[in-house]
């Protein structure tokens, strides 16, 4: 296992090997979902035996080398996703997985690896000028069934003819077969895409979407280890060495720890719509003092823990508890403007927010607390108001909140400071080249 700089980042994300245990003499396996059909994240070569390729999937391969770990790949479809994890098919998913609340709710996702947009590839563009003049009941528009996207063309385009189509490399032959007029896909998918359709358009992109790997809901240790080695790979610029052989993998806009931070802090605020509305509908107050109370207390606790075990500094107390606050000010109000909102309907049933919700939140309160400990000193608040403005996205979240936020995360390191170790990483191996595959 590698023994680098970045073991200080490893200790205070709470860490423990992931290699081979004393004794043995096989390797663990580590299990990893993919779905084979999202260039440039995930598609297959050949048929026997089936060669895996793309971003994520050298992500995986390096990953496993690093840690002394077997790697299997368990192929995956994608309205299964969530029902194969929770089975216990594979360990961790690794396909450009969309952050979504949905998804946060009943599994648990590591930093962020890329971002991309959906958007819509037109057959036509004389014919259809714009995203609003394809929202009507004559476009055709077909989209890959159950995942991420056909999620987001239901709500961008809801008075189009949606066609979903269940395997992702059908959508584009559809589209050159003229069977439909568009075609949603995304900003990583749609250069392979639109290289295959002479005169084509592209409209958008209308969202914004974090990518990142997705383990269950009990799997903390794999879920850290996994955020560190991340981390460590992007401060070494790897990641960014890597991006390069896949055009149409963007870096999140912020990385490092503030970036991952800010992700977390706002993968939280997704959930706040969902959580009001169970909340409401399971006859939960939205609002008891003396719970928000306790949550405070903990996650500061949880924060001096952290700092404490690891032996590092932590943040100022007033610092902390300013930051948390300032979340919990947040996710109120998110709360109170989607049970207000006649228009905001999430799937039913809703998630318990005993069973599943709360534990999702202290999921992604964790994170967000050990990201605190291992943010770097020397933060310009400013800055990092910038930063919030552009990665804190949630629903309902007004300005002065995302602020607020920015501001109390700009205190909790800031002023000057040494900064960390240069956290180092052995070079990510070549990727493998092979068919073009598209995909979601």
């Amino acid at each position: 296992m590698r023994r680098t700089s970045g073991l200080a980042l490893a200790l205070v994300l709470g860490l423990l090997p992931a290699g081979p245990a004393p004794g043995e003499d096989e390797p663990r396996t580590l299990r990893v979902g993919t779905s084979g059909d999202y260039a440039p994240f995930s598609s297959v070569t050949g048929s026997d035996p089936v060669e895996f390729q793309g971003f994520d999937v050298a992500l995986a391969r390096a990953y496993a080398e690093d840690r002394e770990l077997a790697l299997e790949f368990v192929r995956f479809s994608w309205p299964d996703l969530l029902a194969d994890l929770a089975a216990g098919h594979f360990d961790v998913a690794m396909s450009g997985i969309t952050v979504r609340p949905d998804r946060s709710a009943r599994g648990n996702f590591s930093v962020p690896v890329a971002e991309s947009g959906a958007v819509a590839l037109v057959r036509e563009p004389d014919r259809w000028l714009d995203l609003d003049d394809l929202d009507n009941r004559l476009a055709r528009v077909g989209v890959n069934a159950g995942g991420h996207l056909e999620h987001v063309a239901r709500l961008r385009l809801p008075s189009a003819t949606l066609i979903a189509i269940p395997e992702n490399a059908l959508v584009l032959r559809a589209l050159v077969d003229e069977l439909i007029d568009a075609a949603v896909t995304d900003t990583a998918e749609v250069p392979g895409w639109a290289s295959q359709l002479k005169g084509s358009a592209v409209f958008g992109p209308f969202t914004r979407d974090r990518k990142a790997f997705l383990t269950g809901p009990d799997s903390a240790e794999l879920a850290a280890d996994l955020d560190a080695w991340l981390l460590a790979r992007g401060a070494d610029g790897d990641l960014d060495a890597l991006r390069a052989e896949y055009p149409g993998v963007d870096p999140p806009e912020t990385e490092g720890v503030l970036g991952a931070l800010l992700a977390a802090v706002d993968e939280r605020l997704s959930l706040m719509p969902l959580v009001g509305v169970a909340k409401r509908d399971q006859g939960i107050p939205l609002e008891v003092p003396e719970r928000e109370a306790l949550v405070l207390d903990r996650a500061v606790e949880a924060v001096v823990a952290t700092a404490k075990r690891d032996g590092v500094e932590p943040p100022p107390e007033a610092a902390v508890r300013a930051f948390f606050h300032a979340q919990m000010d947040a996710a109120k109000q998110v709360q109170w403007a989607a049970v207000q909102d006649a228009d905001y309907d999430p799937p039913a049933p809703h998630p318990s927010v005993v069973g599943e919700l709360r534990p999702a939140l202290l999921r992604i309160g964790r994170r967000i607390a050990a990201l605190a400990v291992a943010l770097p000193p020397g933060q310009r608040p400013d800055e990092v108001v910038e930063a919030a403005r552009r990665d804190l996205r949630s629903p309902y979240l007004s300005s002065a909140a995302i602020d607020a936020i920015g501001k109390a995360i700009g205190a909790l390191r800031a002023g000057p400071g040494k900064t960390q170790p240069r956290v180092t990483s052995r070079a990510i191996p070549p990727a493998t080249k092979g068919s073009s595959a598209q995909a979601p």
